[in-house]
């Protein structure tokens, strides 16, 4: 267990790190060079204006027409995103780690609130998970790296709640909440989920399309 848990925390650590920076070094060369190939024209009426117009109103809950419509994917949606990145970055055992290897230390948040955002986070996952299986419209372009992708996302969240509350096995679980926290950095480049990163200039690219060139609104 001690020779496992050294190589989870070790090689496996460095390595998981080394492909997402890697990764993620290597997908935004590969876009801008064939945005350069396929269509130079974005880069001559890419507008800062128009691009963060854009962006404002896509990360305002009920700001675009779309999420309108869909209100209970808008809420599950904000709630997912917000969760996702507060509960791992300001959990205390996490910020206790952070505080070891490299000496600095930030606020944490409370057991009971990193619980509920922790479940907010599984229970978005079943809800995307249960829209690609039965929604007709989303079923059609699912694939089941999409839901392989959603188990990666939910498996540090339930593990590290697993772990939390010390239910059987918990120790082997903490392997398993390490390796899948892992995990799931290692493959975001990889992904889909490379789009946290992407976001902003696919909603400036079309956002200055729609204002500079179409003069329109995309929300």
């Amino acid at each position: 267990m001690h020779d496992i848990y050294s190589l989870v925390t070790g090689p496996l650590a460095w390595l998981s790190f080394a492909l997402f920076l890697g990764g993620s070094i290597f997908r935004f060369t590969s876009l801008y060079r064939l945005a350069q190939k396929k269509d130079s024209a974005v880069f001559e009426y890419m507008s800062l204006r128009y691009a963060l117009r854009s962006i404002a109103h896509w990360l305002t809950p009920f700001a675009t027409r779309n999420m309108r419509l869909n209100p209970a994917m808008t809420v599950v949606t904000f709630a997912f995103h917000i969760c996702l990145f507060i509960a791992p970055l300001f959990l205390f055992a996490h910020v206790i780690l952070i505080q070891e290897s490299f000496g600095f230390h930030f606020p944490t948040l409370p057991n009971a609130v990193a619980d509920i955002l922790s479940i907010i986070v599984v229970l978005s996952c079943l809800f995307f998970a249960g829209r690609r299986m039965f929604l007709p419209e989303v079923k059609y372009l699912t694939t089941w790296v999409d839901i392989a992708i959603l188990v990666a996302v939910a498996a540090p969240f339930f593990t590290g709640f697993w772990v939390y509350h010390q239910w059987a096995g918990f120790q082997t679980m903490t392997l398993v909440h390490i390796f899948s926290g892992e995990l799931m950095i290692a493959i975001i480049p990889f992904t889909k989920l490379f789009h946290m990163f992407l976001f902003p200039f696919i909603r400036g690219y079309i956002g200055s399309e729609f204002g500079n060139v179409r003069m329109a609104k995309d929300w």
